[in-house]
């Protein structure tokens, strides 16, 4: 079964895949991807420089690897709920989802979070569909593998204002007034006052 060409892989792990020794601030590391035969997917497997640099001919081929550097985890205060997705959250969701039609949005949010440095391209790789590039979150350490669909030039505008359509707050329309645009209806006037009889 092919691998698919999009993919989300959760955040960098804090000891070493091959001795178990907990990472330091600061430390120098590699972040290695293999193939995953039980999900059609990939693993991720971070290793201490030492350990990575011992590995042998005999050991299994990554995918794709790249060296980094270990950021323990920051508690993050909790964000306000909103109805408006953002960047992250929405390329996050569309990777999940994996539907073609959202190939090229895909590719122009990891572009645009990249250009915000909040995503660092650390390898491409060319696969029998195409030009694979991998992304790595500065903060979290989380993966993103996203097919590039070398878009031409004069559809680059278009998809942008498809990102941006997925990016506004869907806005639910209030409801309208029940008697405000009711027409009026002669026979619903009420009848008139008759004039004061004098004499009775």
């Amino acid at each position: 079964m092919p691998h698919p060409d999009s993919w989300h892989i959760k955040a960098r792990a804090h000891e070493c895949a091959a001795t178990g020794k907990p990472f330091e601030a600061d430390e120098p590391f590699f972040t290695a991807l293999f193939p995953d035969p039980e999900s059609s997917g990939y693993l991720r497997k971070d290793f201490s420089e030492e350990a990575w640099l011992g590995r042998d001919a005999s050991d299994e081929k990554p995918f794709s690897f790249w060296r980094t550097t270990y950021k323990p985890p920051v508690r993050e205060s909790k964000p306000d709920i909103v109805d408006k997705e953002n960047p992250e959250t929405l390329l996050a969701r569309l990777v999940e989802e994996d539907d073609p039609q959202t190939e090229n949005a895909r590719y122009i949010l990891a572009v645009m979070l990249e250009r915000r440095k909040t995503l660092l391209e650390t390898d491409s790789r060319q696969t029998s569909t195409g030009l694979l590039r991998i992304y790595e979150h500065r903060r979290s350490g989380d993966v993103y593998i996203v097919k590039d669909p070398q878009i031409p030039l004069s559809e680059v505008g278009p998809i942008q204002e498809e990102v941006q359509a997925l990016l506004a707050p869907k806005e639910t329309p209030a409801p309208a007034d029940a008697t405000a645009d009711e027409p009026n209806v002669p026979g619903d006037a009420p009848p008139p006052t008759p004039p004061d009889e004098e004499g009775k």
